[in-house]
């Protein structure tokens, strides 16, 4: 094939050749997505319902479990439809559309990630500039930005990709359109014509990533002055769940990114792929309701609701 343009369809990476296995990986991959839903959604119902929620922080976390929601929902449904139907191809547009909005989603939630890790700096660091810095317009305004950055972004990496040249055939070696394996693909020399796109995008990662470091040092520095173990504890709490889920979504997002696609095995390429593409959206409730009792007696307000109230919801769930 001489170019893109001659391409109506790829073929995805199968988990399985027998149907044994295929209907394992629908089953496994149905129920992570299940609890995704379920986690994300209660997460959203509960900060859009109790007014006591209605702080940055929770702000911030709605959106971060609406972009989630949306990841998670980019790539999983398909993969399980491929599964159950035993097939394996997608179409080009369709292709085209999966790495638009997974690059969108995925690029406003390192975003806002990095407006999380400013917002923890700023409560603990300057916490008498708190509402000043961090108002309601403000915030609106910062994740307004996220979102726009996000979709122009998506928009310039997406065009530029899908106007290379692909000479390797139409086969990518993953179970959705990953830009890396979709790269590998192009023809040879074709890749300097991406060459400004990939710096700006490395830029781009790497300035969100050098903001966190340094927003975490001078955090690590002022709890570590706070004379009480019960203070220190109460800081660290509020920041380990969001510095554990960067690290994992910089982590292995950067090595799947980084590194050469064609030094590495197609299974730990999938290995990797699912542990920044599905692994976040699932554990992420998780990790932020686990040790955030504010949150977790508002998740149970929702569930009573769900299954023991025959009343409409209330707008507000706190009493």
């Amino acid at each position: 094939m001489s170019n893109g343009s001659s391409i109506t369809e790829f073929f995805l990476l199968q988990f399985a050749n027998t149907r044994e296995w295929q209907l394992l990986h629908l089953s496994l991959f149905l129920g992570i997505y299940m609890a995704s839903l379920l986690g994300n959604g209660l997460i959203i119902t509960a900060i859009a319902c109790d007014h006591h929620l209605h702080t940055p922080m929770y702000f911030f976390l709605l959106n971060l479990s609406l972009l989630d929601l949306g990841s998670i929902s980019t790539t999983l449904p398909k993969s399980m439809a491929s599964s159950l139907w035993d097939t394996r191809d997608i179409t080009y547009y369709g292709c085209l559309a999966q790495v638009f909005f997974f690059l969108f989603l995925m690029s406003v939630e390192y975003f806002l990630l990095t407006i999380m890790a400013y917002d923890r700096y700023v409560a603990i660091c300057k916490p008498l500039h708190y509402g000043t810095l961090l108002g309601s317009r403000a915030c609106v305004h910062m994740v307004a930005v996220a979102w726009g950055s996000g979709f122009f972004y998506a928009m310039l990496h997406t065009a530029h990709m899908f106007s290379l040249p692909l000479c390797q055939g139409n086969a990518i070696d993953q179970f959705f359109c990953e830009i890396p394996q979709i790269l590998k693909l192009s023809c040879s020399g074709s890749l300097l014509r991406q060459f400004g796109v990939l710096i700006f995008s490395a830029i781009l990662a790497f300035g969100c990533f050098i903001f966190i470091v340094l927003s975490y040092m001078q955090i690590f520095t002022i709890v570590l002055r706070i004379p009480s173990r019960q203070g220190r504890h109460k800081a660290f709490s509020t920041c380990l769940p969001h510095l554990a889920v960067v690290s994992l979504y910089v982590s292995t997002g950067m090595f799947t990114y980084l590194k050469a696609p064609s030094n590495s095995s197609k299974s730990l390429n999938l290995v990797m792929a699912v542990l920044y593409s599905v692994v976040p959206p699932t554990v992420n409730p998780l990790i932020y309701s686990m040790r955030n009792k504010e949150l977790k007696g508002a998740m149970r307000k929702v569930i009573s609701w769900m299954f023991f109230s025959s009343y409409e919801l209330p707008f507000s769930l706190h009493k």
